[in-house]
């Protein structure tokens, strides 16, 4: 693995990190999730390590400012931890997208999957239903999020709200809250806020734009954990609905990992292996 650096169009160099697999044709770019990035996660370097292994490149793709990472205090616990993606800007999702996606073809790529994991599949599907393009081969979506609904489950996102609405109006956009978000993540004012620019998966809280996974144009793979906490009752009932917005949902798999939870905590390499069976079907059947 090594770390790569990507320009976005309005002058913002992204950082990412690339699994380069020699003579291969193929590469799994994969946005990452809320407070997730290559050194925090061990989904994103498991997958990546295995999908080189088997002769697939993968590009991990951290949006906006994920890359970064600080360590604080767990009050609850008393130690301390390491997290990213506290400064996101959900307004230039697309062009983040986008980056990762020239940045593959550029290094002479001819076979492009998109992939993300929880809030990387939202920006993945924001990507995939607005571009003119038509550089992406197969997707793979993992464990999205229906963010109107997240709000009503996660603890005191409320209290998180008001206080980021009422910072940002102050100018004070850019401070980090005194709490953590959702119960689990530092995050900058601004970036709580913007967060209602993604509601792409409107599932359960019947509330936001299913005209991206309408627009999709590639087929692709649907993965969800069925211990999957923020995707209701039935978490691969949640991945079928989802699909069946697409254009051609006949043409896509919805697979459950039975057990794994929302971040497959403990089975990042079961994880791993769903992902390349995905890539490996895929070309077998074209």
């Amino acid at each position: 693995m090594k770390i790569i650096k990507v320009n976005t169009k309005r002058g913002l160099e992204l950082k990412g990190a690339i699994f380069d697999a020699q003579g291969t044709d193929t590469v799994l770019v994969m946005l990452t999730g809320i407070c997730s990035n290559i050194f925090q996660n061990e989904l994103l370097y498991s997958t990546g390590k295995l999908l080189q292994e088997n002769g697939i490149a993968t590009i991990i793709g951290h949006a906006h400012d994920s890359f970064s990472c600080f360590a604080y205090t767990d009050f609850s616990t008393g130690k301390q931890k390491i997290s990213g993606t506290f400064d996101d800007n959900f307004e230039m999702v697309y062009e983040d997208v986008e980056a990762y996606v020239k940045y593959a073809k550029e290094l002479g790529f001819k076979n492009i999957i998109l992939g993300g994991h929880s809030l990387g599949s939202n920006k993945i599907i924001h990507y995939l239903g607005n571009t003119k393009d038509d550089f992406i081969d197969y997707f793979i979506i993992s464990s999205p999020v229906d963010i109107i609904h997240w709000w009503n489950v996660m603890p005191d996102v409320e209290k998180c709200f008001e206080l980021a609405q009422k910072w940002v109006k102050e100018g004070r956009g850019d401070d980090i809250l005194p709490f953590l978000f959702g119960g689990f993540s530092p995050m900058k004012a601004k970036t709580v806020l913007g967060f209602y620019n993604l509601k792409n998966c409107p599932i359960l809280s019947k509330r936001g734009e299913t005209a991206s996974l309408r627009n999709m144009k590639p087929n692709g793979s649907f993965i969800i954990g069925s211990k999957d906490s923020v995707t209701g009752d039935s978490p691969k009932g949640f991945m079928e609905q989802l699909n069946l917005w697409t254009a051609h949902p006949e043409r896509n798999r919805v697979i459950e990992v039975k057990g794994a939870s929302h971040i497959f905590y403990g089975m990042h390499d079961i994880y791993g292996k769903t992902v390349l069976d995905c890539i490996q079907n895929h070309f077998k059947g074209a």
